[in-house]
C-alpha cells in the first residue's frame, strides 16, 4: 500500500508543482499581462506537460537505476500502453466508448446534482480567453484537443493504471485490480480538474478509458476518445457560442 499512495501522490503532486513552476516562471519572465496571451498559454501547456512527464515516467526510472533496485519504477512502452501501432480496433473502439462515457457522465451528473454544494453548470476553466478566433484559436485547438490528450493520457492511463494494475494483480484478483486501479486513477484524475462538476464529468470519461486501456492493451483507443471529448468542448466553447 505504501508504493501505491506514493504514486498516486507523486503523479498528482508532479502535475501540480510542474504547472506551478512553469507558470509562476513564465510570469516572472513575461510578465502576467503576456502570460495570458493564447501563444504563451500553449507554451506554458505544452512546458507543464513534457515536465511533468518527466518528473513522473523519467525520474523515478533514473533513480531505480541509479540505486540498482526498486524495478518496478522502470517503465517500457508496454507498461505505457504504447506497444505496436493503433489498430482498426482502437479506433473503432472510442466513439462506442465516447457514447458509453456521456451515459456514464449524465448519470453521475444526475445524482449529484441533488446536493446543493453541485453547480452542474459551473464553466470550466481551460485557460483561454472564450473570445479567441483566427490564429489565436487554432493555437487553443493544438493546446487541448491534442496536447492535453495524448500527455495526460500517457501519465493516467498508461504510467499510473500500469503501475497500479501490476501492483495489485500481485496482491488481489485481475477483477479485483482493474476495478480498484480504474477507481484510484479516475478520482485523482478527477480531483486534479478542481471542480466538482469537472471533476464528476472527467471521473466517468476516466473509467471509460481505463476500461479501453484494458480491453485493448493500449492507451491508442483513450487517447482518440479523448481527443473527440476534447474536440466536442472546444467547438462548444469557442466556436458555437461565436456563430
Amino acid at each position: 500500500m505504501i508504493s501505491v499512495i506514493w504514486m498516486l501522490i507523486w503523479t498528482g503532486a508532479s502535475v501540480i508543482v510542474t504547472q506551478l513552476l512553469v507558470g509562476y516562471v513564465m510570469v516572472f519572465i513575461i510578465g502576467a499581462e503576456q502570460f495570458s496571451q493564447p501563444v504563451w498559454t500553449a507554451v506554458y501547456s505544452a512546458l507543464s506537460y513534457v515536465l511533468a512527464l518527466l518528473l513522473i515516467i523519467v525520474v523515478p526510472a533514473k533513480i531505480a537505476k541509479h540505486r540498482k533496485k526498486g524495478k518496478d519504477l522502470t517503465t517500457n512502452k508496454t507498461e505505457l500502453g504504447l506497444k505496436d501501432w493503433p489498430t482498426w480496433t482502437d479506433i473503432g473502439l472510442a466513439p462506442i466508448g465516447f457514447i458509453v462515457y456521456l451515459l456514464l457522465a449524465a448519470g453521475l451528473v444526475t445524482i449529484f446534482s441533488i446536493f446543493p454544494w453541485f453547480d452542474a453548470e459551473q464553466a470550466q476553466d481551460v485557460g483561454f480567453n472564450f473570445y479567441i478566433t483566427g490564429t489565436d484559436r487554432v493555437i487553443a485547438f493544438f493546446t487541448l484537443v491534442v496536447i492535453a490528450p495524448i500527455a495526460e493520457e500517457i501519465i493516467f492511463r498508461g504510467w499510473l493504471y500500469g503501475k497500479l494494475r501490476e501492483k495489485f494483480s500481485q496482491k488481489t484478483s485481475e477483477t479485483w485490480s482493474v476495478l480498484i486501479s480504474m477507481f484510484l486513477v479516475s478520482l485523482l484524475f478527477g480531483i486534479l480538474h478542481m471542480q466538482w462538476n469537472v471533476g464528476v464529468n472527467v471521473f466517468a470519461m476516466s473509467i471509460v478509458l481505463c476500461g479501453l486501456r484494458e480491453i485493448t492493451g493500449t492507451i491508442y483507443s483513450g487517447i482518440l476518445l479523448h481527443i473527440i471529448k476534447n474536440g466536442v468542448a472546444f467547438y462548444l466553447l469557442f466556436i458555437a457560442n461565436m456563430l
